[in-house]
């Protein structure tokens, strides 16, 4: 497989070698392979658990178990200010 480098990249691959980390540039390039291969699986484990709290919440505004949106941030202000007021005056 032929991969074509932006002059950049090419001199951030060179940059890795030279360092002393990589022995080649196909270290570096594996190495960032392997790399966006985890970040991929963490994202992708994420996106899962968002998507289950999203269906939890569903279903629990199904059963009408809601709470006004407006009154929670309206709450969490107060919390903040409370806890800067009490930062500032330690």
């Amino acid at each position: 497989m032929n991969v074509s480098l932006t002059p950049e990249l090419e001199q951030f691959l060179q940059r890795q070698v030279e360092g002393g980390k990589y022995a080649s540039p196909e270290d570096v390039i594996l190495a960032a392979l392997r790399a966006f291969a985890e970040r991929e699986r963490i994202y992708k484990g994420r996106f899962e658990e968002l998507r289950e709290e999203i269906l939890v919440g569903v279903e629990a505004s199904k059963r009408g178990e809601v709470v006004d949106g407006e009154m929670v941030f309206s709450q969490l202000e107060q919390k903040l200010l409370l806890r800067r007021s009490r930062s500032s005056g330690e």
